[in-house]
């Protein structure tokens, strides 16, 4: 139980460590457009992005994926600069409701990208053989997912309220939201080491 512990918090504090809100800024530029009656869309797109990002960890511990970690780390922006434009420029229209199977996989494919991230620093963190493995990675993936939702429920919470208390329509909401995430994400972009080799 202790060793299950041990992951699921280091699942946890991967996606709310302060100093590494990528994650973070990745889910609200995802979840900003949905309100909580829309939750089951939600939680969907919020365990694609679980399954790509465990699926990536496991592939990356089992040496079967291996990827330059600058690439990564640039493509990370690149990945949450491409939902808040997405989100910016559907605010207010009704794709929201259409299928989730486009959005669904970009998500899933993100989740790759991000789980790729951490990959090599959670390689480090695992002893053993292969077969010890498994069971830890799906321990941290409990963790991301947990802490998903948490970040999920505040960002809908803090919605409701903006919308109910504030007036604030649901595109105003999405635009100005998206829009912060754009105005956070591309420094990180420009700023990038790949453009000053």
């Amino acid at each position: 139980m202790s060793e299950f512990w041990s992951y699921f918090q280091i699942g946890l504090r991967h996606v709310l460590d302060i100093n590494a809100y990528d994650h973070v800024l990745f889910l609200i530029a995802l979840v900003v457009p949905y309100a909580f009656k829309d939750w089951k869309r939600v939680l969907i797109l919020v365990s694609f992005f679980t399954v790509g990002h465990t699926l990536s960890l496991i592939l990356s511990v089992y040496g079967m994926v291996t990827v330059n970690p600058g690439l990564v780390e640039f493509l990370i922006p690149i990945t949450i600069l491409i939902t808040a434009l997405f989100h910016l420029f559907t605010a207010g229209k009704s794709s929201k409701t259409e299928s989730i199977s486009i959005v669904g996989f970009v998500t899933l494919f993100f989740g790759i990208i991000h789980g790729l991230g951490f990959a090599g620093y959670f390689r480090q963190l695992l002893p053993g053989s292969a077969s010890d493995k498994l069971l830890p990675s799906l321990e941290f993936a409990l963790g991301i997912e947990s802490a998903q939702i948490i970040v999920v429920l505040i960002v809908l919470i803090i919605s409701y309220v903006i919308q109910t208390f504030f007036r604030f329509s649901k595109r105003d909401w999405t635009l100005v939201m998206a829009s912060f995430v754009t105005g956070v994400v591309l420094p990180m972009i420009v700023d990038h080491w790949l453009w000053h080799k």
